[in-house]
C-alpha cells in the first residue's frame, strides 16, 4: 500500500481526492490536511509515502511547505496538484519544482466532465510513479552549493575542443540544470543541448524559465537550426531531440525510448555519432537509467563524460546508473560541473 496525505484548503477538493485515490486498491490515504500548517503537523507525526499538494492555502502555503518539508531531516516525495489556471502558469509550475516539488498535475474536474478518466488516471498515475522516489537528502534550493574552485576539481584533457555539450536529466533535474547553467558565461564557446523529462505542455516554459533566470539564450529546439555557441537548446515536447550529420538540430517522433519522449538516450547517441571525443556528456539528477549506457558509449568514445554526485542529487537515479556502469568519468555538483565545463572551454587551463 502506497500512504497518502492529501493538502487542499477546500473540502470539496480533499473529499474528491480521497475518492479517486481510494478507488484504487494500491493506494490509502492516511490523513487530509487544510493548510501548510495542518500537513507539518501531521508529517512530524506519521510519514506518508507521498504528499498531494495545493498551492493557495491559508497560512502557510504550498510553496513554502514544501520547501518546509523537502529541507527536513526525512525529506517526503510531494506532488502539487493545482487549479488548470495554475498549472498552465510558467512561472507558478518552476516555482513548485524549484521549491522541491517533484512533479505536478492538474486538479480533477467533477466525475461529469468528459475528461474526467483520463485525469484522474493520470494523478493515480503520478502519485504512485513519485511514491517510489527514493529521496537522497534534504532539498535545499538550486543555488545553495557554494562555488568550487578550480583547484579542488580533476584534471582535465586538453587536447580537444568542445563541439557540445548534452545534459540529460529528469525527477530533480530542473533546479540542477539551472545551478549549472547560471555558472556559465554566456561567453561559452559551444551549444548546450538539454533534455528534461518533464509534463506534457511544460517545454516551454521550462526553456522561458531558464533563460529568464540563468542569463543565458535558451530556445526550445527547431529542426534544422544550426546549434550557436553559448545558447542553450531544450527538447520540445513529446520529441526526441537529434544532433544530425552536419552537426544540426533535429526534432523526431520516432518511437519512444525506455518508454520516453524525449529521451536522454536518443540525444547521447547522436552526439555520440556526430561528435565523438570531442563532446560533453552530462547526467544530472532523475530516477531511472534513461542515459546512463549511452553515456558510457561517449565514455569509450574519449568523450568527456560527467554525472551528478549522489549528495546533491534530489533522485541519485539516472547518474547513479551511470556510475555504477563506469560511465562517469567526473561526478560532481552541478556548481563544479559549471566550473569543469568552464575550464574544459578554455583548453583545460585553471
Amino acid at each position: 500500500m502506497i500512504d497518502v496525505l492529501i493538502v487542499d484548503d477546500s473540502r470539496v477538493i480533499r473529499d474528491y481526492l480521497v475518492h479517486l485515490l481510494q478507488a484504487d486498491p494500491e493506494l490509502r490515504v492516511i490523513g487530509t490536511a487544510v493548510d501548510g500548517e495542518e500537513a507539518l503537523a501531521f508529517v512530524s507525526e506519521h510519514r506518508p509515502d507521498v504528499i498531494l499538494m495545493d498551492i493557495n492555502m491559508p497560512r502557510v502555503d504550498g510553496l513554502e511547505v514544501t520547501r518546509r518539508i523537502m529541507m527536513s531531516a526525512q525529506p517526503i516525495p510531494i506532488v502539487t496538484c493545482t487549479s488548470s489556471s495554475l498549472y498552465n502558469e510558467t512561472g507558478t509550475a518552476m516555482q513548485c519544482l524549484e521549491a522541491g516539488s517533484l512533479s505536478l498535475v492538474k486538479k480533477p474536474t467533477g466525475p461529469l466532465d468528459p475528461g474526467a478518466e483520463a485525469e484522474a488516471a493520470e494523478l493515480i498515475r503520478v502519485v504512485k510513479a513519485m511514491a517510489e522516489v527514493r529521496l537522497v537528502r534534504r532539498w535545499a534550493g538550486p543555488r545553495a552549493t557554494p562555488a568550487v574552485t578550480s583547484k579542488l576539481l580533476p584534471p582535465l584533457p586538453t587536447d580537444r575542443d568542445v563541439a557540445v555539450v548534452a545534459i540529460g536529466a529528469s525527477t530533480g533535474g530542473p533546479p540542477a540544470i539551472l545551478q549549472l547553467l547560471s555558472g556559465l558565461s554566456p561567453a561559452f564557446p559551444a551549444p548546450i543541448l538539454v533534455v528534461q523529462h518533464i509534463a506534457r505542455g511544460f517545454g516551454a516554459g521550462f526553456a522561458e524559465w531558464l533563460g529568464q533566470t540563468s542569463g543565458l539564450p535558451v530556445h526550445v529546439a527547431q529542426a534544422g537550426n544550426p546549434p550557436l555557441p553559448g545558447h542553450v537548446y531544450v527538447a520540445p515536447d513529446d520529441l526526441h531531440l537529434r544532433v544530425g550529420p552536419r552537426g544540426e538540430l533535429q526534432t523526431t517522433k520516432e518511437e519512444p525510448h525506455m518508454g520516453l519522449r524525449p529521451a536522454v538516450g536518443v540525444l547521447f547517441r547522436s552526439v555520440a555519432e556526430r561528435h565523438g571525443r570531442r563532446a560533453v556528456g552530462v547526467l544530472l539528477s532523475g530516477m531511472g537509467r534513461d542515459g546512463a549506457e549511452e553515456l558510457k558509449l561517449l565514455s569509450d568514445l574519449g568523450a568527456t563524460t560527467i554525472a551528478q554526485d549522489e549528495e546533491s542529487c534530489l533522485v541519485f537515479g539516472m547518474p547513479g546508473e551511470a556510475v555504477k556502469l563506469g560511465a562517469a568519468r567526473y561526478v560532481l555538483s552541478p556548481s563544479a560541473i559549471a566550473e569543469l565545463l568552464s575550464r574544459a572551454a578554455r583548453g583545460g587551463r585553471g
